[in-house]
């Protein structure tokens, strides 16, 4: 009997060594939250639970993100078939604005010493936190949601609403003590060694980590992924759409130069399907649409400058609207305000400088020979020679008899004589 029980605590002590380590998936989220993220975390799920992986990690440095495309992800997160651990890592890291949100999410959250956490207050379209009546809906409905993850988590509900209403953060210690996150990890082996024995509970029951020995398989972004998360962030969904807009002004405005058209087709083509990713105010971007038009009228309508004036302010109007306030993330209000001096500064001394051209007296040809000035080579009664830009020419005079050596000014021309008059 007493053989026995030595047998089974040999085998049951000596069973973890003599299994083969179990896999480790684990991902990368270097950026804003928007739809590509989302969808690469999703694929990360499925990828985890194809191979049959102990669990996916998600490593998370992200200063904030779309709310529709962070709600995705907590949901991905929270019916996940395999545990998800999200690692605000490395050193200097931070889970900002809808990172709070997904880390609070995960099975297991953990962060690297020297990280940060928190800040999760829904942002204005001005790019700050307002007190209208939208934002306070929006920060409510937020509010509910984090409450929804702190509990089905177990985790600092009191801390959690601060981080949404007050845009409280703290540090990976302090967090750590909150019982915000479950531990603190230097690297993502020694996070392995800790995740192992912990029992996470799955939509299908409890399920306990063996990560100690793991062997982690690194998760890449697809090149169709990597190109939209680059394209979804809004400030540069906002350049790349007035570059666009730039690009086809100047070549309606001086036609023939086609590398201007070229460009902006292009940035105007991915400015707008970037923008189909983010949460859009579509009078915002009538707004802009509408500021353009004014700059376009501009060349063609003398308006003394009243014209550009409403494209600017209808520009920058736009432009603050343009992501609507249901989003973590929004366009740089510097960005903003640059490409408003920019465009003022090019529409007032630019463009204002080539109307000018345009509607200068031409110099060349019959419309230059109109109006020019001239001295007499001889008396004109009524008939008699000139001097006009250098070239001699018969005359005739409107002003009866001229004198030699007077000047005159050409009315116009009749059978290649000038028809002048005294000045």
């Amino acid at each position: 009997m007493n053989i026995r029980v030595i047998l089974y605590f040999l085998l049951f002590i000596t069973l973890p060594v003599l299994l083969p380590a179990q896999k480790v998936l684990s991902i990368t989220i270097d950026g804003a939250i928007n739809p590509a993220i989302a969808s690469f975390i999703e694929r990360g799920i499925h990828k985890a639970k194809q191979s049959n992986a102990a669990c996916l990690i998600i490593k998370l440095n992200t200063p904030g993100g779309l709310l529709k495309s962070t709600r995705t992800i907590v949901g991905d997160i929270l019916d996940a078939p395999i545990p998800v651990v999200v690692y605000v890592s490395p050193n200097g890291a931070q889970a900002g604005s809808a990172g709070v949100f997904i880390t609070m999410a995960a099975h297991v959250a953990a962060m690297a010493p020297g990280t940060n956490i928190g800040a999760a207050h829904p942002v204005s379209s001005q790019g700050g936190i307002a007190d209208t009546t939208m934002n306070k809906k929006v920060t409510n409905d937020a509010l509910a949601f984090m409450r929804i993850i702190a509990e089905k988590r177990g985790r600092n509900k009191e801390w959690a609403e601060q981080a949404v209403s007050n845009s409280v953060s703290i540090t990976s210690t302090e967090a750590l003590q909150l019982k915000v996150v479950d531990l603190i990890a230097n690297n993502t082996r020694e996070l392995l060694t800790k995740l192992d024995g912990k029992t996470v509970e799955l939509s299908g029951g409890l399920t306990t980590l063996h990560t100690k020995n793991g062997e982690i398989e690194e998760l890449e972004m697809s090149f169709a992924e990597k190109v939209l998360h680059i394209i979804s962030d809004p400030n540069l969904a906002y350049i790349l759409l007035m570059l666009g807009f730039y690009g086809l002004l100047f070549e309606i405005y001086s036609p023939g130069a086609i590398v201007p058209g070229i460009i902006g087709v292009i940035g105007l083509v991915l400015g707008l399907y970037s923008l189909n990713t983010l949460p859009v105010n579509y009078a915002g971007l009538a707004l802009i649409i509408f500021g353009i038009i004014l700059f376009l009228l501009e060349i063609k309508v003398t308006s003394y400058g009243l014209l550009t004036i409403g494209g600017i302010l209808s520009l920058f109007l736009g432009s603050l609207m343009l992501i609507r306030t249901d989003s973590l993330l929004q366009i740089s209000r510097g960005l903003i305000i640059g490409f408003t001096i920019v465009s003022a500064l090019f529409f007032l001394l630019i463009i204002g400088a080539g109307i000018r051209a345009q509607r200068r007296r031409p110099i060349t040809g019959i419309e230059g020979f109109i109006g020019a000035t001239g001295v007499t080579l001889e008396d004109l009664d009524p008939n008699g020679s000139v001097k006009v830009n250098g070239e001699i020419w018969q005359a005739e005079s409107l002003s009866g008899k001229i004198e030699k050596g007077e000047r005159v000014s050409v009315k116009s021309l009749k059978d290649f004589k000038a028809i002048v008059e005294r000045i």
